[in-house]
């Protein structure tokens, strides 16, 4: 949305409100004049204490010393939806949202409450389209150029000295449910297949960090790495020579990164959020269709001149 926005409005100043785990991530893009951090999961552990009132009206405030053009919501939830209401608008501005949630969303219709004017979409709108569309039938440009996330090249600043100075893999085996992800066995043999390459496995919970530990065990190459923060993980992400990863984030990331990627569909639908916007990323599998070893294997075989 960043970038198509300013391919057409280049003196555009484009603030954005993010959750603040995630405010290292968007701080990677440059062009995003004012973040505007929110922490509603760790203030609802203590709304009763005087400083996290204090924040919560300092945010309120932060919000509203500007008056906005455009205000967009591409979430379409209630949260979403009642920080757009609080936005101030510019005389004429608009504030716009969602006119329909995408298949298996957890679109909240009430959010539409908070519009000046819904944007109604096919209910199979990729993710990263979505918030695209909107934008662009808002300002009146078509979305047709592929997706530019404004993230650094790998190249750009110094690597992280928990990374290997020579290329590695990744894997990003770990999701929340378990149906996604990829049979243990599947993820052994695609190491060994990569050998000698280093391959670093990543962790999120101490579930996924056994799991981690498990397949160490059984490759040699492989490298169990400590617990990362955000940026620490988008960092890995950033500077993969392969990374192969099921439905989750840092896939994604990788993806955004245009770092050669191989997605891994077991139990999602894949055209919510398959990379489709460079050739360097490979998307398997699909909705109860996991991909086999071979598959996998011929799509590393495709991208290893890029790697």
């Amino acid at each position: 949305m960043v970038a198509d926005i300013l391919r057409r409005h280049p003196d555009a100043n484009i603030d954005w409100v993010v959750e603040e785990g995630y405010v290292s991530l968007v701080r990677l893009n440059p062009h995003v004049r004012r973040i505007i951090p929110f922490a509603l999961r760790r203030w609802r552990k203590s709304l009763a204490s005087e400083a996290t009132r204090a924040e919560i009206g300092a945010f309120w405030r932060g919000l509203r010393e500007q008056r906005y053009d455009y205000v967009f919501d591409t979430q379409g939830l209630l949260k979403t939806g009642v920080i757009m209401g609080a936005a101030r608008l510019a005389p004429g501005g608009q504030k716009v949202g969602l006119a329909n949630g995408s298949e298996g969303s957890g679109y909240e219709g009430v959010s539409r409450l908070f519009h000046t004017r819904s944007i109604a979409l096919d209910p199979r709108t990729h993710a990263v389209a979505r918030g695209r569309l909107v934008a662009a039938a808002a300002l009146g440009y078509s979305a047709d150029h592929p997706a530019d996330f404004g993230l650094p090249a790998p190249g750009a600043g110094s690597r992280p000295g928990f990374l290997p100075a020579a290329d590695y893999a990744v894997f990003f085996h770990g999701t929340a449910r378990d149906a996604k992800k990829w049979a243990p066995a599947n993820w052994v043999a695609l190491g060994r297949a990569l050998a000698p390459l280093p391959v670093l496995l990543a962790w999120g919970s101490a579930l996924e960090k056994t799991e981690a530990e498990a397949l160490a065990r059984q490759l040699p190459n492989a490298r169990v790495l400590p617990k990362l923060s955000m940026l620490e993980a988008v960092e890995l992400a950033r500077h993969a020579a392969l990374a192969v990863g099921v439905d989750t984030g840092l896939t994604h990331i990788a993806a955004a990164f245009v770092r050669p990627t191989i997605e891994l569909y077991c139990d999602s639908p894949r055209w919510k959020t398959e990379g489709n916007w460079s050739p360097l990323i490979i998307n398997l599998g699909e909705l109860g269709a996991p991909p086999s070893v071979p598959e996998v294997l011929a799509a590393v075989e495709r991208l290893r001149p890029a790697a």
